[in-house]
């Protein structure tokens, strides 16, 4: 396995990265969040959108994004650190952080053949859906029922700080 920091790519070498997998005929799944606090949920969410492609690459939105997303207060961690924690897991395989509100751009970019989100969203809710189907990319819910959240679980360390 590859060391996390490997993994770290930056949006100028997103074509040639591309261009090289598709010479090989990989399977490129794009996956993307704010990954703040990683829980079981993201692993399994990523771990199920890994089972849809040949190679993962997942975009983790930058601080301001995650601000403006999940409110005052998040990031917990900053983007380096989310990055780095979500390029050490064995399934991903490439890592970007993105400052746009959604990923239609890197979807343009990246061209993937799967764009995978978690199951808190529907086919008919993914922000990104009209991008995809317009460039012919496969949307795909994936990873477990939605039943965590790293807002519930700062709420249950900060009850288990002032209990």
């Amino acid at each position: 396995m590859r060391p996390a920091e490997t993994k770290l790519i930056a949006r100028a070498d997103l074509f040639r990265i591309e261009a090289e997998l598709r010479k090989l005929g990989k399977r490129i799944v794009l996956a993307n969040g704010c990954f703040d606090v990683l829980h079981v949920g993201h692993v399994r969410y990523l771990s199920g959108a890994r089972r849809e492609g040949d190679v993962l690459i997942v975009a983790v939105n930058g601080d301001s994004g995650v601000e403006g997303l999940k409110g005052p207060g998040r990031p917990v961690l900053n983007e380096r650190a989310r990055a780095l924690l979500v390029a050490a897991l064995r399934d991903v395989d490439y890592v970007i952080i993105f400052s746009e509100p959604n990923v239609e751009a890197l979807l343009n970019d990246v061209r993937p053949d799967v764009h995978a989100k978690g199951t808190d969203y529907t086919p008919e809710t993914v922000p990104e859906r009209a991008t995809a189907k317009q460039l012919g990319i496969r949307v795909a819910i994936v990873g477990d029922k939605k039943d965590h959240s790293t807002r519930e679980l700062l709420q249950t360390i900060r009850k288990a700080l002032h209990d």
